[in-house]
């Protein structure tokens, strides 16, 4: 379940981005790009593999230059600032920690750059393996540390610079399954108690969900989406947000007569009158709609519901806490439903009911 929003300490924003465009050959890395991050946010870039979370990412931190654009930082407007002028911390996918040096060493190597007093650095270096979950560890070679030991070593060792960003890509992808889900909770706990603003860049939507106070959804270079993870979650806008998500159906259907902001719709064959809010719709034609899995009940459940299929079960899938039910729908169509119990068998025919207000209007 996504946390709550932190509470932005800051009218301005921390960092803007605006309209940022980037290429490299034919791919289109930042189409346009424009955001903004408050100040004590846990911010997420999130799409799939060659979207352009990456080199968004590295152009916040100054390792890539943008085509054209802004990146506002504090501010300050830093698109042709050095790197290391910049007051920002990055944690990378590598743990990147110094293999010659001890875990003291390496977190207080940036204060020791700076020429800190000794005593700063040494109670700086404390309160950050505290806060890591690494007390007692000084003395050790980071080389005899676990990997997620290490990648705790280089979050302390970022925080250390006291940065006005952290941008950390992809930090948790070469960790085991088991320590990569205790990580996420660690790093929102870390990041709620120091208030330091996190860029996060991940491909995977449960991390995105868990860890992040707003997400935005890149696609080939273009913010696809930016909202809270719930909202992006129960309510996207589009087909590529819906597909992106596990579990969300995305059905064919047609706009049957549009009156304001309310449409009257057939899916396979039901009618169904769905509110659009302020998504643009033709007035009618074929549209798309989202339906969550978890949403629809099956057999005896359906009765409550409504709007009702007669539906073939085509599979049915065992996962432990949930089981899915592969359904072929009056038209043809494939959906996917949840539950937390198997409700049907492979082959048989079942009801299949949901109600107006779970379908999702997406935009073209």
């Amino acid at each position: 379940m996504a946390m709550a929003p932190a509470a932005t300490t800051a009218s301005t924003p921390i960092l803007r981005l605006e309209r940022l465009n980037k290429r490299f050959g034919t791919a289109q890395a930042a189409d346009d790009f424009s955001l903004q991050v408050h100040a004590g946010e846990f911010f997420t870039f999130l799409g799939p593999s060659g979207s352009g979370k990456s080199s968004i990412l590295r152009m916040v931190a100054g390792l890539e230059r943008p085509d054209s654009g802004r990146i506002v930082i504090a501010g300050r407007d830093v698109s042709d600032v050095p790197p290391w002028q910049r007051n920002l911390g990055m944690v990378f996918q590598s743990y990147a920690v110094f293999p010659h040096m001890t875990v003291v060493e390496n977190v207080g190597y940036g204060p020791r750059m700076k020429r800190r007093p000794k005593q700063e650095i040494t109670a700086t270096v404390e309160r950050l393996l505290a806060l890591v979950g690494l007390a007692g560890f000084g003395g050790r070679s980071v080389t005899t540390l676990s990997g997620g030991e290490q990648q705790r070593v280089a979050l302390a060792r970022a925080l250390a610079m006291k940065p006005a960003l952290l941008l950390l890509d992809e930090p948790l992808s070469a960790l085991d399954d088991k320590i990569r889900r205790e990580m996420q909770i660690e790093l929102k706990r870390i990041q709620r108690t120091t208030e330091t603003t996190f860029l996060y860049v991940t491909h995977d939507q449960e991390e995105a969900l868990t860890m992040s106070d707003r997400i935005v959804v890149i696609y080939r270079g273009k913010a696809v989406q930016c909202n809270v993870p719930e909202a992006l979650f129960r309510r996207p806008r589009t087909r590529f947000v819906a597909e992106f998500f596990r579990g969300c159906n995305v059905l064919e259907a047609e706009c049957v007569a549009l009156a304001g902001a309310t449409a009257r719709v057939l899916v396979a064959g039901a009618e169904a009158r769905i509110a659009l809010g302020d998504r643009l719709w033709p007035a009618s034609g074929r549209v798309a709609v989202a339906l969550r899995s978890e949403a629809p009940s099956l057999g005896a459940e359906a009765e409550r519901t409504a709007i009702r299929l007669d539906v073939e079960v085509t599979d049915v899938i065992y996962r432990g806490t949930n089981v899915d039910h592969l359904l072929r729908l009056p038209d043809g169509q494939p959906l996917l439903v949840t539950a937390t119990r198997r409700q049907a068998e492979r082959g048989s025919r079942v009801f299949l009911g949901f109600d107006a207000k779970d379908l999702v209007p997406l935009e073209a």
